[in-house]
């Protein structure tokens, strides 16, 4: 599976998706009202067959609604169910219920396999209208969804979902195996003493920002003028987070092509969030960890979490002694037992890989490089 990215030229018959959108944002919310009511009542979620039907019913006399395929109704009744279905299983790990979103600030529908159609050059046509997108790749394989999705801006993207049928190779195998230990300070500290600094886009663009909200919010409401500086503000956000973007994936991929398998410790994100706040969202670990994942599979590497609970930090790598007791404030300590000083962030990748090394079955390993020794 391949996910493609394509953005829609601007015309005034994008207005018309943009319909669709919020249309979609009103029979989500509409959703939702019945799910919460169904719960109170009941103690459990609305089956799914029951609200598409019901929904359809409703889409017979509400013209507004009929913007929307079924294709997308469905979808959006799906994520609905699936959304309560996680809270049922993981309630006890802080899952919530689904809520009640804008609609103003709704993103996307989903089209599956109806509704669209993909015509010569770069043009698609959704419902009975033929849109243009920038066309920056050829679409190979089947289409298996398609997604448009509305950014803060009012920009239209294309998101679309391709079977390709192509299983991607390893180029190379190095036959390493590395543990990774995060930081505040540092972002990334191998286990073999490499420390990956962090750029902090947002720190260095906090001023930049700062002086754009500014402006923002001195604009008088409803105006036009508050509409060019909200516009401007969201500019400098999207700035920020495609500048990370793209370093994590040039990261990613420069530590795939090093190591075959990565160890990394797992992290409780919202704790961490709590504690440090914005930091932490300049970072951004949880997005780099789904990126990693993702080139890892395609170039069939092997990506290893330990537990959050192991005291990697406190145990001495050299003899396996654990400290009862380490602040976040001391960066190197001395052991006790064999008298070794340790960094504290690199005895801790140490740990981990040792540990992440440890738990891989000897067939993943096979499966990654033979060269690999556990």
């Amino acid at each position: 599976m391949k996910t493609l990215k394509f953005k829609l030229y601007q015309h005034k018959r994008n207005r018309f998706l943009k319909r669709m959108i919020n249309a979609s944002g009103v029979i989500y919310n509409h959703c939702i009202a019945l799910h919460k009511r169904y719960y109170r009542m009941w103690g459990k979620h609305l089956p799914g067959a029951k609200l598409q039907a019901h929904i359809a019913k409703l889409r017979k006399r509400k013209e507004f609604w009929q913007s929307v395929g079924s294709q997308a109704v469905q979808d959006i009744c799906q994520r609905i169910e699936k959304a309560y279905q996680l809270f049922f299983k993981h309630n006890k790990k802080g899952v919530r219920l689904p809520g009640f979103k804008k609609v103003k600030k709704y993103k996307s529908f989903t089209l599956k396999q109806a509704g669209y159609k993909f015509l010569g050059g770069n043009g698609v046509k959704i419902g009975n209208r033929t849109y243009q997108f920038w066309k920056s790749r050829e679409i190979e394989g089947t289409v298996k969804t398609l997604t448009i999705k509305r950014t803060p801006l009012g920009e239209l993207f294309m998101v679309v979902v391709v079977d390709d049928g192509i299983d991607l190779l390893v180029k190379s195998t190095t036959g390493k195996i590395a543990g990774f230990d995060f930081g505040l300070k540092t972002f990334l500290t191998c286990s073999d003493g490499t420390e990956i600094e962090s750029p902090q886009f947002l720190k260095q663009s906090l001023k930049i920002v700062a002086n754009a909200s500014r402006h923002h919010s001195r604009k008088v409401k409803g105006s036009a003028n508050r509409e060019r500086a909200r516009k401007n503000l969201v500019r400098k956000y999207e700035d920020i987070s495609n500048q990370r973007r793209d370093w994590f994936w040039k990261l990613a991929h420069e530590l795939t092509d090093k190591f075959d398998v990565l160890c990394f410790e797992t992290l409780n994100l919202k704790g961490m969030q709590r504690l440090w706040g914005r930091k932490i969202s300049d970072l951004a670990f949880g997005e780099f960890l789904q990126i990693v994942e993702w080139v890892a599979k395609k170039k069939k590497k092997l990506v290893v979490f330990i537990d959050q609970w192991y005291p990697s930090s406190k145990t001495c790598y050299h003899c396996g002694h654990v400290l009862e007791k380490l602040d976040l404030s001391v960066r190197e300590w001395r052991c006790p037992s064999c008298q070794s000083v340790n960094g504290r962030d690199e005895n801790a990748a140490k740990n981990i890989q040792a540990v992440g090394a440890s738990t891989v079955s000897l067939g993943d390993v096979r499966q990654v490089s033979p060269a690999i020794a556990v």
